[in-house]
Order: C-alpha cells, then structure tokens, then sequence
C-alpha cells in the first residue's frame, strides 16, 4: 500500500472512530497535497506527500519552540500530537550513524576536499536520504566533515 492510500485509509478511519484532532491533521495534509499537485502541475505521489509531510513537520517544529518561548505548554503538547500523526506517512527513518557513512561515503566518491564541493555531495545524498532525516543537520555534519 503507498503512502498516498494509507493517507485515504487513515483519513476514512478517522472519520468513522471520531478522531478529531488526527482527522484534522490529515485533512491539512491532504489540503497541502492538494495544493502542491495544481501548483507544480504533477501527479500526487509518494515522494510529493513525503516533501508536503516534511514541511508540516518543519512548520510544527518551528511552531513548538515559539510555543515553548511564550510558555504555551496547552499547545506544545497539542502540536507535539500532530507531530505523531504526521511522522506515520514518513518512511523509516534513518540514525545518526547510517547518515554519517552515507555521507562519508559521498565525499569520497565525489573526492571532496572543501566547503566548496558540498554541493556535488549534496546532490549524491539526496536521493538517498531525502524524507528519511533532517536534511539540515545532514548539512552541518557534511560542512563539519569538509572543514
């Protein structure tokens, strides 16, 4: 089953159980979808809900330290739900160590000796970590490493 029909499937359940707040997010999930297939003018798929998935979360995150600076603990733990609900539709994610072989693995291939080449190794390890581990902190560990 892809992710675009377990989505469809959770989305239906929900309904049926009364989930409202997992009914919610899904719904917003779906609505971004939706809006990234008539904005780029492609077919919904998994690596699209994968990208949509991945901004919710960056936005949650973001959403959870400004909640945590005005001592909103009522809507951290709210957004902190959502989290959950979103990360289901992510694959699996991968450590710390799997990313850092991955990485090490991309500087050697594309014999990177500085800052300057992050992007050739950038371009080699996206494919395979895109949607399975903050591609921020993939960035400072390939900028620690080619210092």
């Amino acid at each position: 089953m892809s992710l675009v029909e377990k989505l469809m499937d959770d989305m239906k359940t929900a309904m049926k159980l009364h989930q409202k707040e997992k009914l919610t997010v899904i719904r917003m999930v779906k609505a971004a979808l939706d809006k990234e297939r008539i904005d780029k003018k492609v077919e919904v798929t998994d690596d699209l809900l994968i990208d949509v998935v991945n901004k919710q979360i960056k936005l949650r995150n973001d959403s959870i330290q400004e909640f945590q600076k005005a001592n909103r603990d009522d809507l951290v733990a709210k957004t902190e739900q959502e989290l959950e609900v979103l990360k289901v539709y992510l694959p699996e994610q991968l450590t710390i160590e799997e990313v850092t072989n991955i990485i090490e693995a991309a500087i050697t291939e594309t014999n990177a000796t500085s800052i300057k080449d992050m992007g050739n190794v950038m371009k080699t390890i996206t494919p395979k970590i895109k949607g399975r581990f903050d591609m921020k902190t993939v960035s400072e560990i390939i900028r620690k490493k080619l210092n």
